[in-house]
């Protein structure tokens, strides 16, 4: 199978590739999502943010201009279809795709018998269906553009045989679900340049975190996390396609 021509440049230019070209991310407003638009901007990355808090949004694209760099904020829920087409032809302005990294997520904690259908369909509504609707609509883009990456945020809550808390079944169901759909996107991505992965990391030191278990002690911060990110974008990826990366907690 030939080389897609983004990842010939990206193996010729190791930890350079992403310099200059257009990544998206969503949930980056906080936590992991802001943590990794803050360390693609820094990265010279031309990057646009989408978060449903447009306040906390726009303060995440401030300190990224401030500091050199180049954001775009866009305020959307990636659960909506409408407003994911919106957050796409501002990203279309911007530039071509190159990568995509979905980090929105919603967790509320319930007992299982407590767990309402809201509660249910909400959770899997920004969890997992938002982040397909990202992907498919990024794959599009990224087709045209003959090869793009992208990095979706599940959970050691999403792998087997990990310890699982509970009160979290709707969170756990969609962070399965975000790994599968990442193996799907990395099989039919193959032939297109298209390369996805998979990142699930443990305790981050975070709000959802907090609020999941309080008594958990966190063994990563969202740094942390940023940082594995922008080395696997800014690296050669396609060998990795399809790969779920645990990220254990180091505490």
């Amino acid at each position: 199978m030939p080389v897609p021509p983004r990842e010939r440049e990206r193996v010729a230019n190791p930890g350079h590739w992403l310099e200059g070209r257009v990544a998206l991310v969503t949930g980056a407003s906080r936590g992991i999502g802001a943590a990794t638009a803050e360390a693609l901007g820094a990265a010279g990355v031309r990057v646009v943010l989408a978060a449903r808090d447009s306040g906390a949004l726009e303060a995440v694209a401030s300190r990224i201009n401030h500091a050199g760099g180049h954001a775009l904020a866009v305020p959307t829920d990636t659960a909506e279809r409408e407003d994911v087409e919106h957050l796409f032809a501002a990203v279309e302005r911007v530039g071509p795709l190159a990568a995509l990294v979905c980090a929105a997520a919603v967790l509320t904690p319930s007992p299982f018998e407590e767990t309402t259908q809201e509660i249910w369909e909400r959770t899997l509504a920004v969890n997992l269906t938002g982040v397909f609707l990202c992907c498919r609509t990024a794959f599009a883009a990224m087709r045209a553009a003959e090869g793009g990456t992208i990095v979706n945020i599940a959970s050691l809550s999403g792998v087997y045989a990990t310890e699982k808390f509970p009160g979290l079944t709707a969170y756990n169901v969609s962070k399965y679900g975000v790994i599968g759909l990442t193996e799907a996107i990395a099989v039919e991505g193959r032939d297109h340049g298209i390369s996805a992965i998979c990142v699930s990391p443990g305790a981050v030191d975070t709000e959802m975190l907090r609020a999941a278990n309080p008594a958990l002690r966190p063994g990563l911060t969202p740094e942390d996390v940023a940082r594995l990110i922008l080395a696997l974008l800014d690296g050669p990826f396609a060998a990795a396609s399809g790969a779920n990366i645990p990220l254990f907690s180091n505490a």
